[in-house]
């Protein structure tokens, strides 16, 4: 069997060089998703924004420090975990992906990297993410820090999803900055419970 840093390298260099819809004609880089293969714990965004773009990283702007120190504050680093987006290139002018953008990048990349990775924990980083796995109605307000079960529409896989808040909002809202933060302690002991 193939491992799985080869698949996901694999995996990885197709969205490189995808030229499938729309995205990739703007695109500076494309963002496949950075971090260990064997991550219990995923990070999902929405899409790359212009620095991830130009660097080929996901979350490495303002909101990406942010997300090091809540990683910090629960003693781990991007090394020990994974971080990837929804889409793998920059939507113009950071809009949100449209639907069939999504449909490409999901079918094709997304939940293959997720198939392989196999995760204990989805991070969902703000409502766009979170919508993926939630039903629309669902409200990030009443659902950050909670989890729930998903099943991976390619593979019947479970996955265990946890919603939080995109770091951004800290930015924006200082006191939001204590609330991802009193999410991110749950993080170690629901990984210690589904162990």
């Amino acid at each position: 069997m193939v491992d799985k840093e080869l698949q996901l390298a694999e995996i990885a260099e197709k969205i490189k060089k995808c030229k499938l819809c729309f995205l990739s004609e703007g695109r500076i880089s494309a963002v496949p998703g950075v971090g260990s293969f064997d991550a219990e714990i995923v990070f999902i965004g929405e899409g790359p924004g212009a620095r991830e773009d130009k660097t080929g990283e996901p979350f490495v702007g303002a909101s990406g420090k942010f997300l090091d120190e809540m990683l910090a504050s629960v003693k781990l680093n991007r090394s020990d975990v994974f971080i990837t987006n929804i889409v793998k290139c920059r939507p113009p002018k950071n809009r949100d992906p449209l639907p069939d953008e999504v449909a490409i990048c999901t079918e094709n990349y997304f939940w293959k990297q997720l198939d392989i990775i196999a995760p204990k924990i989805i991070i969902t980083l703000g409502r766009h993410a979170m919508y993926r796995f939630l039903p629309a109605d669902r409200k990030i307000s009443e659902d950050h820090g909670k989890l729930f079960q998903f099943k991976s529409p390619k593979t019947g896989r479970n996955f265990n999803i946890l919603p939080l808040y995109h770091p951004a909002a800290a930015l924006y809202n200082g006191s939001m900055r204590g609330v991802l933060l009193e999410d991110f302690k749950r993080v170690p002991k629901i990984l210690k419970k589904l162990k």
